[in-house]
């Protein structure tokens, strides 16, 4: 009796310190996906130093009375391009405006300044979640709309995928909220805190096939946008050093 209760009690032992590894491992290993920042340095991060740093485990971005932008800034992802991917962040943001490009281009002759896709949100109520092209056609896709952009470059709404106010009810004002994009051949998604926001397809020529990562913080009043939990899980791209994307939109 008392050789069994042993046994029993080093069984119990071995799966109490074998299970948590197991659940671990699990966790972690979720396929494809990896981490483009480490929560600590803007390692692979490139934006002007005196907007951006590392606050808090996040990438932070701030404006001031005192020291304003005088037009929109970004701070990039030197990790390479990305074409077809899926990207999950957390973002909180205090006043203004602010997004996070794919697929989007450097301007010429304008460091840190970025045209292109761009998944927005605001301190606001009315944009978090639609698709905007920054210096690249305006809006493609407002909050609710399922929209095609025809070869004028226009977008025309085919249908809904949600009601605006209600995907804003579900939207966290100052706090952390969570941010997915998919990117897959001329189809893009938005959705925030799980609730999609917007479906766009682009069939215009000036479509994007790929292009450079990018975070915003907005020209206008002060402001303070974070960014953490930054993965990124892509369909066979180069993962090698960034590539140069210079074209005007």
């Amino acid at each position: 009796m008392f050789r069994t209760l042993r046994i029993t009690l080093l069984s119990l032992m071995t799966a109490a310190i074998v299970l948590p590894l197991v659940n671990s491992s699990t966790v972690s290993a979720e396929d494809g996906w990896e981490s483009i920042f480490d929560g600590k340095t803007l390692e692979k991060w490139d934006g002007n130093p005196d907007f951006w740093s590392v606050r808090d485990g996040a990438i932070t971005g701030q404006t001031t009375a005192e020291k304003p932008t005088k037009g929109n800034t970004f701070i990039i992802w030197r990790g390479g391009e990305v074409a077809d991917f899926e990207l999950k962040l957390q973002y909180k943001i205090v006043g203004g405006n602010s997004g996070i490009q794919y697929r989007s281009f450097e301007v010429e002759n304008q460091k840190w300044v970025i045209g292109g896709y761009q998944g927005d949100f605001e301190a606001g109520k009315t944009y978090s979640g639609i698709l905007y092209g920054e210096r690249f056609r305006g809006i493609l896709a407002n909050r609710g709309q399922k929209t095609v952009i025809g070869e004028d470059g226009k977008p025309t709404v085919v249908g809904s995928v949600g009601d605006s106010a209600e995907i804003q009810s579900k939207i966290k004002n100052e706090d952390w909220n969570d941010y997915h994009i998919v990117a897959k051949g001329n189809v893009f998604k938005h959705f925030i805190n799980g609730v999609q926001t917007i479906e766009c397809t682009d069939e215009d020529d000036a479509a994007r096939a790929s292009g450079v990562l990018a975070l915003q913080l907005h020209a206008g009043p002060p402001m303070v946008v974070q960014f953490r939990k930054i993965m990124i899980k892509r369909d066979g791209e180069k993962k090698a050093a960034a590539v140069d994307v210079k074209k005007k939109g």
